[in-house]
């Protein structure tokens, strides 16, 4: 059995941050669960555009709100708590926090702990990560 506590990764190499977001790793590839599980704050004023070419993602927002819009045309969609939204296409998207969003995010394949997005708004593919 797993048992981790939020407070417990908060401020360790498992708190990744970049511009617009703090990712907390809650669990990881190494803990052989077949996902990863994320406590992500986005925050208000940076458009994140993303596209996870490499993986499926599903978030569910439990504080603040925004918007999520597919590119290229559309549609945009509101995000309040209680929602979520599953990335099943590999839809490349801009998230867009009017308040601090918090996000428990839920990645498969999962990721290894310290990955950020590259230039494409992707994370890197998981047999990269265990050539590296």
């Amino acid at each position: 059995m797993i048992v981790r506590k939020l407070d417990e990764v908060v401020g360790t190499d498992h708190d990744v941050a970049a511009e617009g977001w703090n990712s907390r790793r809650l669990l990881l590839a190494k803990d052989g669960m077949g996902f990863s599980l994320h406590d992500t704050l986005i925050h208000p004023g940076v458009d994140l555009n993303l596209c996870y070419e490499n993986h499926l993602e599903a978030v569910y927002c439990i504080e603040g709100d925004g918007e999520i819009r597919v590119l290229p045309d559309g549609p945009t969609y509101p995000i309040v708590p209680g929602t979520v939204y599953a990335l099943d296409q590999h839809d490349h998207h801009v998230l867009r926090a009017t308040t601090t969003m918090r996000m428990v995010c839920v990645f498969n394949p999962p990721v290894t702990g310290n990955e950020v997005h590259d230039e494409n708004g992707a994370y890197p593919a998981a047999a990269v990560l265990q050539e590296s």
